[in-house]
């Protein structure tokens, strides 16, 4: 059964406050055992929080706009006072430790099953609301954290088709918890300035496929996360990401650094990434494993951003496992595959595991076949260091090499190649850049 939420008084004028009547419509969906609530298309329907109820389908029609209240106060759950918005001490790029519970939310669903947001109308997070100090290359938000676009807990049976997404001020797609989820052909477009606007993460989740989807977004396109506030409901598991494209300013594909539990068996291929700032980011900084997971049939592009104020350095491939804290227990990556991947870089690939494991390297049993790198120098920024950050120690690594590595183990490289722009072989002092390792292979260099 479909429910207009026209029927249910909204008004859709782009200025009015239609949460009452979306959430309405809602309800009584629900109420009924399910079904359509339709948004109609031509209007933009301006609301706060909505809870997503089980067995409901959100369905946006073409040329309707879904758009997030100016006021901070309509995104507060009822009952709750909306808390005062809190400035940080340090900014994000600095320091953007979250439990990954939020206190606001727009859309909003919670130990649901049959839960669908579909259509090609668009959903707006209202971002130009939540923005703080501002400047060329990047935009701080004026609280932390801010509201997600979609967070959604212990939801089974998830499904996100064909809508798009956009302008959202935080974490755009955070599932917490879910299992059985199908993302399909879903736009994400955000700033490429507005820090911590991730695309999809995957937070605790099980059996998530994400498909044909393009994403442009300043933070992290897809990145799997497993935050310390949702421990109960597992590690993140059997996940595959195809036939994507992505654009970041941050990475387009990344593992953390929330990683308090294990991410395994997860595949991603062909996919596209460009105008990033790093293509392949794993990033264990807690207790955490990263299992089991293979990358294939993957182009990316990589290039530098104002290192004052984006993690990464361009890296297309970076494997790292570092203490996010001197008490840290940190865990371990093993069993990481890189197939058929072709690189345009203004970086090299950067391999860093934790030096004080006294047992053995806890970066081992990393392959990569068919990998091809092509190093060059364009953008503004002078480059010539691999990022480390988040970490208690050192967060840079000065060098320009073709392969960075260390406290790792059993690394091969098997039908790889590096090509370097004229000038820039000359410039690296050592190509490969390998010690403290054990069984670490390393391709032949070669001028463009």
């Amino acid at each position: 059964m479909t429910h207009n939420i026209l029927d249910y008084g909204a008004v859709g004028d782009g200025v009015s406050n239609d949460t009452g009547a979306i959430q309405r419509a809602i309800d009584a969906c629900a109420a009924q055992g399910g079904g359509r609530v339709l948004l109609p298309g031509g209007k933009v329907y301006r609301a706060g929080m909505l809870i997503l109820r089980s067995h409901t389908e959100l369905h946006l029609e073409m040329g309707a706009v879904l758009k997030g209240s100016d006021r901070q106060k309509d995104f507060a759950p009822a009952g709750a006072a909306s808390p005062a918005a809190a400035k940080r001490d340090v900014p994000s790029y600095e320091n953007s430790e979250y439990t990954g519970l939020p206190t606001r939310f727009f859309l909003y669903a919670k130990d649901c099953e049959n839960v669908a947001v579909t259509g090609f109308g668009r959903i707006d997070g209202n971002e130009e609301s939540f923005h703080g100090e501002k400047n060329p290359w990047h935009i701080e938000g004026a609280e932390y954290p801010r509201v997600p676009l979609l967070y959604l807990e212990n939801v089974r049976h998830l499904t996100l088709h064909q809508v798009t997404l956009a302008n959202s001020a935080f974490w755009t797609v955070h599932m917490v918890g879910c299992r059985d989820v199908l993302i399909d052909g879903i736009r994400i477009l955000n700033s490429l300035n507005m820090a911590n606007c991730d695309g999809i993460d995957p937070d605790h989740c099980q059996n998530v496929r994400i498909h044909g989807c393009h994403i442009e977004t300043a933070d992290d396109s897809i990145v799997f996360k497993n935050t310390a506030g949702a421990m109960q409901y597992g590690p993140c598991d059997n996940i595959v990401v195809s036939d994507c494209t992505l654009i970041s300013t941050s990475a387009a594909i990344k593992f953390g650094t929330e990683s308090e539990d294990t991410f395994r068996n997860i595949l991603v291929h062909n996919c596209t990434i460009s105008r990033s700032n790093r293509g392949i980011s794993l990033q264990l900084r807690d207790q955490g494993d990263i299992e089991n997971v293979t990358f294939s049939n993957i182009t990316i592009e990589t290039r530098h951003f104002s290192p004052a104020h984006w993690w990464g350095a361009a890296e297309p491939i970076a494997v790292t496992a570092l203490k996010r804290k001197p008490e840290t227990r940190i865990g371990r990556i093993r069993n990481v595959r890189f197939q058929n991947i072709r690189c345009r870089s203004e970086n090299g690939i950067l391999i860093h595991g934790d030096p004080d494991r006294n047992e053995s390297a806890n970066i081992g049993g990393i392959l990569f076949d068919g990998v091809s790198l092509e190093l060059y120098h364009e953008s503004r920024w002078p480059g010539g260091y691999f990022d480390l950050r988040p970490t208690f120690g050192p967060s840079s690594a000065n060098a320009l090499s073709a392969l960075y590595a260390r406290y790792a183990a059993n690394a091969v490289f098997r039908d790889c190649s590096v090509t370097a722009a004229p000038g820039l072989s000359e410039a690296m002092d050592r190509p490969f850049d390998v010690e403290a390792c054990e069984n670490v292979q390393t391709p032949a260099l070669r001028q463009a």
